[in-house]
């Protein structure tokens, strides 16, 4: 598929610049845009995005949207809180001759259940001021969605995927790896930004897992992660104190009092979380 304009000839022709106020980056390389389709789709070991519905969020000047266009969706909606862009939009769906339902709102304010489509693929360069907001968000709605790439902040995505024991692991990793089966697909230099961030990049491929906990257990385990980790060099003999049976439940589950929040698991924290 063939485009009429690169990417930075369509921000010239539309007058478009980045707005800090959205947290916009803009990834002018299409051929870093379409690697990372390439590659998320060689880790879901599918093809293409033939018989997917497609979901993308902040779509700037459209380099991913590209990418997903030529990879032939069933459908594409288009969520950017800029509506001068979502004039990119029309263009590229003239273009590819290929509808794209487009949504100018606050990607925050948006329920996939109104989207009437399941086993979504959610694509999305996040803008970083949103990016764990929306993430924890999806995290709750994993029934609408097949997978997920997103793009983050590299310390963010370091603390998604952090294993126990380390100074990244905390609440975030343990509510993304009870759900979701999580691999790292590419890093990116600023320099690969217009305007360039002051930080690394990491695109994250997320698989929600076919066993995960249900929404009360979720609730609690949301409860249990932020008692623990707000005290997260005490014994969980302290921060956990207010956590009715607390002893009996660690004894049950074999985790010692002297634990420190790093040291537990995300399988332990779901068994506490059914526990309670």
């Amino acid at each position: 598929m063939i485009f009429e304009k690169t990417l930075k000839q369509t921000l010239e022709t539309y007058g478009i610049t980045p707005k800090k106020s959205l947290g916009q980056n803009f990834l002018l390389d299409q051929n870093i845009t379409d690697k990372i389709i390439r590659l998320s789709l060689e880790k879901q070991q599918i093809d293409d995005l033939r018989g997917e519905n497609v979901l993308e969020v902040g779509s700037g000047p459209g380099g991913l949207t590209r990418a997903i266009l030529k990879c032939c969706p069933k459908s594409l909606t288009v969520v950017e809180a800029d509506e001068h862009c979502i004039d990119i939009l029309s263009d590229l769906s003239r273009q590819a001759n290929f509808k794209i339902h487009t949504i100018n709102q606050d990607a925050l304010l948006l329920d996939l259940a109104d989207l009437n489509a399941q086993n979504l693929q959610i694509v999305s360069n996040l803008p970083y001021n949103i990016s764990v907001p929306l993430l924890t968000k999806w995290l709750k709605n994993l029934e609408h969605i097949r997978a997920m790439t997103l793009m983050f902040q590299k310390e963010v995505a370091d603390r998604i995927c952090a294993p126990i024991k380390t100074k990244d692991y905390g609440r975030l990793s343990v509510l993304a790896q009870v759900n979701c089966n999580i691999q790292k697909l590419m890093s990116l230099k600023p320099e690969c930004f217009v305007p360039a961030p002051k930080v690394f990049s990491t695109v994250l491929l997320f698989e929600p897992l076919k066993t995960r906990p249900p929404e009360q257990i979720s609730e609690k385990l949301e409860k249990l992660t932020a008692l623990a980790f707000s005290g997260r060099r005490k014994m969980i003999r302290q921060s956990l104190k207010q956590i009715p049976d607390l002893e009996k439940i660690c004894t049950d589950l074999n985790i010692s009092l002297t634990a420190r929040a790093e040291e537990i698991t995300p399988k332990q924290y779901l068994q506490m979380a059914q526990f309670l």
